[in-house]
């Protein structure tokens, strides 16, 4: 048997080439040899506001300019990546949104990146030393010979059933060339369901609604399950809890009282349906409202359950709190 893992590779904008020392991807942004005193940043997506916030907080001044109307990228709720933006902009990150960049040219004192308005007309040039593009990321199926063995596609993803097996039998497909979130925790998991599978014959199972996405920012922003919009496209009646930063001791203490938990359960059932966490510390509490959907919790089955005093996780069983019975114990 084999497994195809082979991940995905980042992408450029048409007319922009990357050299990887000023005009970079993601990788190498991760090795530039001096903090550049101003960067643009293409793309206002999780890649994107991860790598400009680490150079930012190193002394560059960082420029993110995105082509639509909020950040964060796919599956991130409207009210989230609206105080997200905010708390980034107070660390000095900059935004030119629901804008459009032309061309990035090369000039004798850096480079010159030219944008206009989204919908055409605006036109301007701004000055970078570094420009930095994260519009992206493709499968990465270069040269495998999928079409030669007759491997069955949808699209750019390789195509698999449940057991993650593709019309060759014998080939096995996961992470980013396969459908769901291009996370490598996703593919992860499906590697060990696969491996599974092969040793055992057991049958693999991975709910993506519980895969949880994190930007590693300062602070960090978290989330699993729907957002407020889905929900509203889907029709479904929920209720929402929300419990900030700012009224839990251990955050208080810790000098990172900005952000808030949101919780969304079923309005009829109270069943939870989406966690939302801005914190320092996100990208870890998210865990439990993982588990406490994974496993068809109820936004009162984690407001009655014992938080250790003082922790951040405080703040979820408030937002739960909220979101079950209005009120909670530590309201702000």
């Amino acid at each position: 048997n084999i497994m195809l893992a082979t991940g995905s590779d980042v992408v450029s904008l048409p007319g922009i080439e990357l050299d990887e020392k000023t005009i970079v991807s993601s990788t190498g942004a991760l090795s530039l040899e001096t903090v550049p005193e101003k960067l643009t940043v293409i793309g206002g997506g999780v890649i994107g506001l991860e790598l400009g916030s680490v150079w930012s907080r190193l002394g560059s001044k960082v420029t993110v300019v995105e082509f639509l109307d909020s950040i964060g990228g796919l599956g991130i709720d409207k009210e989230v990546a609206k105080q997200f933006m905010a708390i980034l902009k107070k660390q000095g990150v900059e935004f030119k949104m629901k804008t459009k960049v032309t061309g990035v040219e090369r000039t004798g004192s850096g480079l010159a990146v030219k944008t206009e308005v989204a919908e055409g007309g605006g036109a301007e040039t701004a000055e970078a030393d570094v420009v930095l593009v994260c519009v992206g990321r493709r499968e990465f199926a270069d040269n495998l010979g999928l079409a030669d063995v007759g491997v069955e596609m949808e699209g750019r993803k390789v195509k698999v059933d449940h057991h993650y097996r593709t019309n060759v039998p014998s080939i096995f497909a996961i992470g980013d060339i396969v459908k769901g979130p291009m996370l490598a925790h996703k593919a992860e998991d499906e590697g060990a369901l696969v491996s599974e599978y092969l040793a055992s014959g057991k049958e693999p199972h991975l709910d993506y609604n519980t895969v949880p996405s994190v930007v590693y920012t300062h602070p960090e922003v978290a989330w699993v399950g729907k957002t407020e919009e889905q929900l509203k496209a889907e029709g479904v009646e929920y209720k929402k809890g929300k419990f900030v930063f700012g009224a839990n001791s251990r955050a208080k203490a810790n000098g990172e009282e900005a952000g808030f938990v949101k919780v969304l359960a079923c309005k009829k059932t109270d069943k939870l349906l989406g966690v939302h966490i801005i914190n320092a510390l996100a990208g870890e509490l998210i865990a439990e409202a993982c588990l406490a959907i994974e496993y068809g919790a109820a936004s009162e089955d984690l407001a009655r359950v014992c938080h250790a005093h003082p922790t951040l996780s405080e703040a979820l069983k408030g937002a739960t709190q909220m979101t079950a019975f209005g009120k909670a114990v530590n309201s702000p």
